[in-house]
């Protein structure tokens, strides 16, 4: 195998590594419609659904509570803060938030998770390659959901909700999540390789100075992700080719 040019990869899980994203998607779209009907009736507004163009444009990768207040100002929606521990049928910014997260987990306990399996494969082989693994994610769902699927361990560094919270980290866009992954792991971001498949995770990269931010277009947004710091996009890591595909990329990036 051909020396390789980078020594540690770090992804981003819902959407990349798990086929959850569909499952926040619809669990965002049931708490947003349930809340939003509500709205029209008691405040006489006209109802106006949640889509899958709000879910990329204001919740994708970010934290819940952020993703939350991000789509209640494109509405032009103010609401308090709340608390964290707010039960999830207080109309609050916490409240709407541990709403979506009832809807995830009963979806998620109902249904299973799924594994992409070009990204279990990669995974693997970068594993045998002895590159150090790392996910970031704004998932607090981020542990569970890995253990589900047995890969938890896969990774040798996890900065999630809970660890974000728990150290005070900036959520993406900011690059803190990806950055701190890559100190725990030992390494460097411009030794090492993001891969996302949100436009605030690839503006996370971008902003990390990671030496290669690697896109998965998974809901035709080819264009968005290219534009917001995406060095390479892809529709399934299985374009990439492997390790070898992998390191090419990152030394093609290298040289522009």
């Amino acid at each position: 195998m051909t020396q390789l040019a980078f020594e540690a990869v770090i992804f981003d899980m819902d959407g990349v590594i798990t086929k959850t994203a569909i499952t926040h998607t619809a669990a965002w779209k049931k708490m947003f419609d349930e809340y939003l009907q509500k709205r029209a009736v008691e405040h006489g507004e006209a109802f106006q659904e949640f889509t899958q163009k709000d879910y990329l444009a204001y919740v994708d990768g970010k934290p819940r509570y952020k993703g939350v207040t991000s789509f209640l100002e494109s509405r032009n929606i103010e609401l308090p803060f709340g608390d964290v521990s707010d039960e999830p049928g207080m109309e609050t910014i916490c409240g709407l938030g541990n709403r979506k997260n009832i809807a995830f987990n009963e979806v998620i306990a109902r249904d299973g998770v799924e594994v992409y399996e070009s990204t279990a494969q990669l995974l693997e082989d970068l594993t045998k390659a002895g590159i150090k693994l790392g996910v970031a994610s704004s998932s607090k769902n981020c542990a569970p959901v890995l253990e589900a699927v047995d890969l938890l361990k896969t990774f040798g560094a996890r900065v999630d909700g809970v660890v974000s919270a728990e150290l005070g980290l900036h959520g993406k866009p900011e690059p803190d999540i990806f950055t701190t992954a890559c100190e725990i792991l030992g390494s460097t971001p411009s030794k090492s390789i993001v891969v996302e498949d949100a436009v605030s995770g690839v503006q996370a990269g971008a902003k990390g100075k990671f030496g290669l931010t690697l896109g998965i277009a998974r809901e035709n947004n080819e264009e968005e992700l290219a534009e917001n710091g995406a060095d390479f996009v892809v529709t399934d890591l299985e374009e990439v080719g492997g390790i070898e595909g992998l390191n090419k990329l990152f030394l093609e990036n290298l040289s522009k």
